[in-house]
């Protein structure tokens, strides 16, 4: 019985999320990173929320790049960073991208730092 719940233990740190109580893996933004690539609104979804969260992709593409997105696409479609999201139509389907994407601009807008943003979207969406 001790070694099940043992077991079951070390399954259960091994499911935490990155960010669950520690850091996650933010990627550096690529020098010269542009938002060429992020869709333009002709092609967006019609999702609720998605028109803003593209122009805020496009507004900030250096902050985005620059972020780990906590709906974990990295680990299941291979993005590289929040901004990836918004190079396809996930970015406009996927409530944790649109969230992040909002909040990310709204502080990059108020002149907060990278890492000050980082922390914010770990807190918010990295539970």
């Amino acid at each position: 019985m001790i070694a099940g719940v043992a077991a079951v233990a070390a399954l259960a740190v091994l499911a935490v999320k990155p960010g669950a109580g520690g850091t996650v893996p933010h990627p550096e933004p690529r020098p010269g990173v542009t938002a060429e690539r992020v869709l333009p609104p002709s092609l967006l979804p019609s999702t609720p929320g998605a028109a803003e969260a593209y122009a805020a992709a496009r507004s900030a593409p250096r902050v985005l790049d620059g972020l780990y997105c906590h709906c974990d696409c990295s680990k299941h479609f291979g993005h590289r960073s929040l901004l990836t999201c918004f190079e396809s139509d996930h970015g406009g389907r996927c409530d944790i991208c649109m969230g992040e994407a909002m909040l990310a601009t709204q502080f990059a807008s108020q002149g907060s730092s990278l890492e000050d943003i980082r922390r914010a979207i770990d807190r918010r969406f990295g539970s």
